[in-house]
């Protein structure tokens, strides 16, 4: 049985920062495990028509390895070849399995290691796990009546099948999220009809994109103007948690508003205006930043069928709506997101006394700084529970995390232990004043039901709060709050 100090689950940005960390610390005796046949995660998985990421490129990257970005909005392929160039450049090829599904972790109180199962049957012993499959890792469907009869084409946004020719097709999108308004216009004027089924609209801003000039991006290649660039980015960003949090008068009159006018510029027809107007607060839901979503439903081959024609249910030829009308369809696509609160992490968690996660996190998931649970010691969770981020990069959340992973193993060193665990008081305090600041956000208060909540009704993905506040509380380890042996 292969014997690992660390075994890293997932090789997305969370398992790529773990990974340059763990080399930093001098801890190279780790092994990256990935389900699927290539490395990279997200930005290698997602490769729909339109995909981009919604954060400023300069500030959505590594802080130790900046890249010469050719717009402000990196698309799926410049992230892809990013992630590629941050793999090669730290030769962690080399220190990964591909196609290396986990089917179950175990922790062994014998040898105080976490016992590794892979479905091929494959055990494998480390000493430390840090689980960073990521929260959209699990795409979701729902169960329509008839789903098993549809005889076109039909896949998840996350599993895009390019050999599917829809062009001059009828096609169906059912969502209207961020991958949604991706895929839209991004199709809209090869197929032959769309059909867009939106349960609830989302709210639209303008998405302040450009591409760098060759001058500029000569510029940006200096450190000082890179890291200039990305420090304004994020303050830009910062203050937005003002709003989400603070003050939903201050929401409404700059983000409302300027959602509202947009709305209204784009869309002339008063009926479709209706239809993507949202009932909730803006922010309460994830805010679409778009420039071609509204212009591509407007197209007269574009057809939005909102809540009150919804599906009544797929048959052989396409979707029956619940006003009657038949759809006949040659692909469906579904852009239904995925299970980023509940489903955490897909496959069972075996800790001390045989206590399994799963049933620990009823009624709902939580962690010590997202990160660390009572009763599982030595492992870590990059992008747990109420570690999202609505306002700013999602990788900055991930290098705090990660800096106090290094630091719990590397204290675990200095004491010549094996075990670190955090203490069941400092995790029931810690999730106890999440929930209570979030009482304050308007991912609470907005008006919206999302996938930042679990079954529960607990807001699970999100951070209640400024990003440079959990990189303080992270950034030191606070011995009290752990158990050693």
């Amino acid at each position: 049985m292969n014997q690992y100090k660390v075994l890293i689950i997932g090789s997305g940005f969370g398992g790529l920062c773990s990974a340059i960390r763990l080399i930093k610390a001098n801890i190279n005796d780790f092994l990256i495990l990935e389900r699927r046949s290539f490395m990279g995660g997200t930005w290698s998985q997602n490769t729909y028509p339109g995909a981009a990421v919604d954060v400023q490129s300069p500030l959505y990257s590594i802080s130790s390895e900046p890249y010469d970005w050719s717009q402000m909005f990196a698309t799926q392929e410049e992230l892809k070849t990013y992630t590629n160039y941050v793999i090669d450049k730290n030769k962690l090829r080399e220190k990964c399995i591909v196609n290396s599904n986990v089917n179950q972790i175990k922790w062994s109180a014998d040898s105080a290691n976490w016992l590794v199962t892979l479905t091929d049957g494959t055990v494998l012993r480390s000493q430390f796990v840090i689980n960073a499959s990521g929260p959209l890792s699990t795409p979701t469907i729902p169960n329509f009546k008839g789903q098993d009869k549809f005889s076109g084409a039909s896949f998840h946004t996350n599993d895009w099948q390019h050999d599917f020719d829809y062009t001059d097709k009828n096609v169906a999108i059912i969502g209207s999220g961020a991958s949604a308004a991706q895929v839209i216009p991004a199709i809209a004027d090869k197929v032959k009809q769309l059909h867009v089924f939106q349960r609830t609209p989302h709210w639209v801003i303008h998405r302040p994109d450009r591409k760098f000039t060759p001058w500029q991006r000569k510029l940006l290649k200096y450190p000082f103007i890179q890291k200039t660039l990305r420090t304004l980015t994020y303050w830009a960003l910062e203050y937005r948690v003002l709003g989400f949090k603070y003050s939903k008068t201050l929401l409404d009159l700059i983000a409302g508003s300027e959602a509202k006018r947009y709305i209204k510029q784009q869309v002339k027809d008063k009926s479709l205006q209706q239809k993507l107007t949202p009932e909730f607060t803006i922010g309460c839901k994830r805010v679409i930043l778009s420039n071609t979503y509204y212009p591509a439903l407007c197209r007269e081959n574009v057809f939005l069928h909102d809540k009150s024609d919804g599906i009544a249910q797929l048959n052989q030829t396409g979707i029956h709506t619940t006003k009657g009308e038949q759809i006949d369809l040659d692909l469906i696509v579904y852009a239904t997101g995925y299970d980023a609160t509940d489903g955490v992490i897909s496959y069972p968690v075996i800790g001390k006394n045989n206590k399994v996660l799963q049933e620990y996190w009823h009624p709902f998931p939580r962690a010590y700084l997202g990160t660390s649970i009572p009763n599982f010691p030595n492992l870590f969770i990059v992008t747990g529970p109420n570690t999202g981020i609505g306002h700013t990069s999602a990788i900055f959340i991930i290098e705090s995390q990660i800096n106090y992973i290094i630091n719990a193993i590397q204290q675990v060193d200095e004491l010549n232990k094996q075990v670190v665990e955090v203490t069941e008081i400092a995790e029931q305090n810690y999730t106890d004043l999440i929930h209570q600041e979030m009482e304050k956000t308007v991912w609470k208060t907005g008006g919206c039901s999302s996938w930042y909540q679990s079954k529960s009704g607990h807001v699970i993905a999100m951070f209640p709060g400024f990003s440079f506040t959990y990189k303080r509380w992270a950034k030191k380890l606070k011995i009290n709050d752990h158990l050693f042996y």
